[in-house]
């Protein structure tokens, strides 16, 4: 049965069907094949999504796009540029704060290009920034939006694994603070090599006003964050908190969405969120078959046998992660592989949480590399350019998260350290 699935969902990607229809297509395949009941199918992809945490992805996904309708992510750049908009390449810096401070209240690294770079890709190349350079530096910095928690991703290998979700929210301020440092200090030097930037600091409010400004927009990752480590409520429940805090400041403080948007901003919600349920329920019926034919128990096996330290199973998890990454969907990939991958990380003595940051942090950067990047294409979209002429600008980046990812790995502490702290056993 299972050779019979791979080789589908393989001929599938071939074929450039979508991810989730591969995946469900190969399910199906491999349920005929082996004589099973077909009623399997849809009871597994209900079991899949019948899930309470998975509620809070609709949810993010909402909140995220009424911030950009309502002016919240505006008063965010405005804030960020206050701070580190007066140096040369300013502005790149700008774009990296401005999505570590989005990334705390929307778990989603699409809703963060989309609604900062609706902002600062235009600012960019006003500034004299090449079009492909401020659409890669976007979508690099978007990432840290399943980094920083909330986060999506987080949540799916929480549920898949059967981790904690509120450790590895916790966990995921020291790599995501250690990425945005490294981005910062990288444009900086970048701009100040190639000249760019100068005059970053034109139009910059004070520090006073934009905190002022912004005053409603900043406290709202307080909230969330605050709601979640002070027991108040879960990360399920925050994100509908984060909802309805956005939408009162966005309709009754700041007055920019009008009842007529709410349709379009409901809509845009609904299609992104469906989207990613579809994802989740076929992974969901794939990575019942296989665990069902053993698969994860051999692949453990095999990797045990082959991969002698938890130093060579980090490297060779990274290596895999990285290929599987440009081709399967985030999501998608995080299901299938967390059931089979935590358990052997356990058995080499890796602590749970830190090797879901390290699956987080590598299967986000198959969202900034090609074929099939989705915040390239997010922001490729907003840059109005081809894929093509981004990869010039992208591979500096690609190599510098690479980087993050190593330190990340083989140094704990950046992911554990918080978490030991707040969770203390």
């Amino acid at each position: 049965m299972t050779p019979i699935m791979v080789t589908t969902m393989v001929v599938c990607f071939a074929l450039t069907i979508s991810v989730a229809v591969s995946i469900g297509l190969a399910s199906v395949v491999g349920i005929q094949a082996s004589n099973a009941n077909m009623l399997i199918s849809v009871k597994e992809m209900f079991n899949a999504i019948n899930k309470f945490p998975l509620a809070a992805i609709p949810f993010f996904i909402l909140a995220g796009n009424l911030m950009e309708t309502g002016g919240i992510s505006r008063r965010l750049v405005d804030f960020a540029k206050s701070l580190v908009g007066g140096v040369q390449g300013g502005l790149p810096m700008t774009c990296v704060l401005t999505c570590m401070i989005f990334a705390a209240v929307s778990g989603s690294s699409v809703a963060t290009t989309f609604a900062i770079g609706a902002i600062l890709i235009p600012a960019l190349i006003k500034h004299g920034y090449p079009t492909s350079y401020a659409a890669a530096l976007q979508a690099t910095s978007a990432e840290l939006g399943v980094i920083i928690p909330p986060s999506i991703p987080m949540i799916l290998y929480g549920v898949s694994a059967e981790v904690s979700i509120g450790e590895l929210f916790i966990a995921g301020f020291g790599p995501g603070i250690l990425i945005s440092l490294v981005l910062m200090a990288f444009v900086y030097v970048y701009c100040k090599v190639k000249g760019l930037g100068k005059n970053d600091g034109d139009g910059r409010l004070g520090v006073g006003v934009a905190t002022w400004r912004a005053g409603w927009a900043l406290l709202m990752p307080v909230i969330i964050l605050g709601g979640i480590y002070g027991g108040i409520f879960t990360p399920t429940e925050a994100s509908a908190v984060a909802v309805l805090y956005a939408l009162v400041v966005g309709m009754l403080i700041y007055r920019e969405i009008k009842l007529p948007q709410l349709y379009a901003v409901l809509r845009k919600s609904v299609i992104s969120s469906s989207v990613i349920m579809f994802i989740i329920a076929n992974a969901g019926l794939f990575a019942f078959l296989i665990t069902r034919a053993g698969v994860p128990e051999a692949i453990g096996h095999w990797l045990q046998a082959v991969l002698q330290s938890p130093a060579m199973f980090l490297l060779g998890v990274n290596a895999a992660l990285f290929v599987i990454g440009m081709f399967i969907e985030t999501s998608a990939a995080i299901i299938v592989l967390a059931p089979i991958l935590a358990p052997v990380a356990m058995h080499f003595g890796i602590d749970p949480v830190h090797f879901g940051l390290v699956m987080v942090v590598n299967l986000a950067l198959g969202m900034i590399t090609p074929p099939f990047g989705v915040n390239l294409f997010a922001a490729c979209t907003v840059a109005r350019i081809s894929l093509d002429r981004i990869v010039t600008h992208l591979v500096p980046f690609v190599l510098v998260i690479l980087a993050c990812l190593m330190v990340i790995t083989y140094v704990p502490g950046i992911s554990l350290g918080l978490r030991d702290l707040v969770y203390a056993k």
